[in-house]
């Protein structure tokens, strides 16, 4: 099961923090002064003290416009491991972030330590013989090590379901897009979860901004998706919406 750590995001500097309100949400009003820079005279200084409730309204006001640039401004950087090569293949397609993941170049693989799609976990036989496979590939990778193939050349026999670990850091726009297409009904299931953990963690830090995550269907947008798995949809969407009300009520 993939596992993810919020790690750091957007803070102030040590010497601004005594300036700013003791309940600020610091990712959400770094962005806010950066609203307010394109729509006002006021100085850093002024912008500095404004009242948390009118940093979060001035988000709303912003992101409902669509003018997402300002939510750049804010950072977030996730530890995520025990998930397969396969997600982070699929990871690495949002462009807008930085990677750093654990490679099999130079890092020895001693076991096989795979993630098992459900769908085989569930059918013993099938599970026989995809765990058959996974073996026979670290068993081949061991044979080739140990006949003096470098391990960069060794770990091409090994398989997609590697579990793997990386380092990841988006912007808060780029995570809005990336929850809009990772937690839709029609992701990849492991990406979905891992989607799905991460906005946890967001919401927690940038309220605000994360309120407005989702898929289409989340979001009061028409689903684009063809042949959606209804069943599924409306899963996520209860599963999204339940975890969003508990912060929505944290705000009134």
């Amino acid at each position: 099961m993939v596992e993810v750590k919020l790690l750091a995001y957007t803070q102030f500097t040590p010497d601004l923090k005594h300036i700013i309100p003791k309940d600020a949400l610091e990712p959400e009003y770094v962005c806010a002064i950066a609203a307010r820079t394109a729509i006002t005279n006021e100085s850093i200084e002024k912008m500095l003290q404004i009242p948390t409730e009118k940093a979060s309204r001035s988000i709303e006001k912003i992101i409902g416009y669509g003018h997402l640039s300002v939510v750049e401004h804010a950072s977030f950087t996730f530890a995520i491991w025990d998930f397969s090569r396969i997600v982070s293949q699929q990871l690495t397609r949002h462009r807008i972030a930085s990677f750093t993941q654990r490679g099999q170049r130079y890092v020895k693989v001693k076991k096989p330590d795979v993630v098992t799609p459900p769908t085989i976990t569930d059918k013993p036989e099938l599970k026989k013989l995809f765990d058959e496979a996974i073996m026979y590939s670290y068993k081949t990778y061991k044979q080739l090590l140990d006949a003096g193939i470098p391990k960069e050349d060794a770990r091409f026999v090994l398989p997609n379901a590697t579990k793997t670990m990386l380092i990841m850091t988006m912007n808060a726009r780029e995570l809005l897009h990336f929850f809009n297409l990772r937690l839709c009904a029609r992701a990849q299931w492991e990406i979905r979860e891992l989607a799905f953990k991460m906005l946890e963690q967001v919401l927690e830090v940038a309220p605000t901004i994360f309120l407005h995550a989702g898929a289409n269907c989340m979001i009061g947008k028409r689903c684009i998706e063809p042949n959606p798995p209804y069943d599924e949809c409306r899963k996520m969407v209860r599963l999204v919406k339940e975890l969003k009300a508990k912060y929505i009520t944290r705000q009134k």
